[in-house]
């Protein structure tokens, strides 16, 4: 990986054939996480996906599991919480919750890439309640409150 900050992520195996993250090429954001079994995942179900890892997250950061866009597009296969996430204090497993949204099973092998895990740096909030918030020009607006980003025909 080139530029941005450099972090030490602790990694221990749990399962003899666990394989351990890595970057695919240099400046990628996320790093590849694989499963350490056979899976077959049926149109519409969703399977927790072992890594057989365990990571040591630094203080001040949080890992993010964000889902593959090649399985996403040729499969139908995502991440079914994107993005999951791994506090600081987990020590346990690394398993990657997928879904099947495609039409067809999706089989996977053990040592298949199957989501990417990122690094980032996260604060603490200091809840204060208040009885008003600060005026914005957007004010309340909520969803599609900018546009359907649709435009007609006619």
């Amino acid at each position: 990986m080139t530029g941005g900050e450099r972090v030490e992520l602790r990694v221990r195996r749990l399962h003899p054939d666990a394989v351990l993250p890595a970057y695919a090429h240099p400046g990628d954001a996320g790093l590849d996480l694989t499963t350490v079994e056979d899976l077959v995942i049926a149109p519409g179900d969703r399977v927790a996906a072992p890594t057989g890892l365990a990571v040591a997250v630094p203080d001040g950061w949080v890992g993010l599991v964000h889902p593959r866009s090649g399985l996403a597009r040729r499969h139908g296969l995502t991440v079914a919480n994107a993005p999951g996430t791994i506090d600081a204090g987990y020590r346990g497993e690394v398993q990657v919750l997928l879904v099947n949204l495609g039409g067809q099973a999706v089989s996977l092998r053990a040592g298949d890439r199957v989501a990417q895990l990122l690094l980032q740096r996260v604060g603490q909030a200091d809840v204060v309640e208040v009885d008003e918030l600060d005026p914005t020009l957007r004010g309340e607006g909520g969803f599609g409150s900018t546009g359907t980003g649709v435009r007609g025909t006619g």
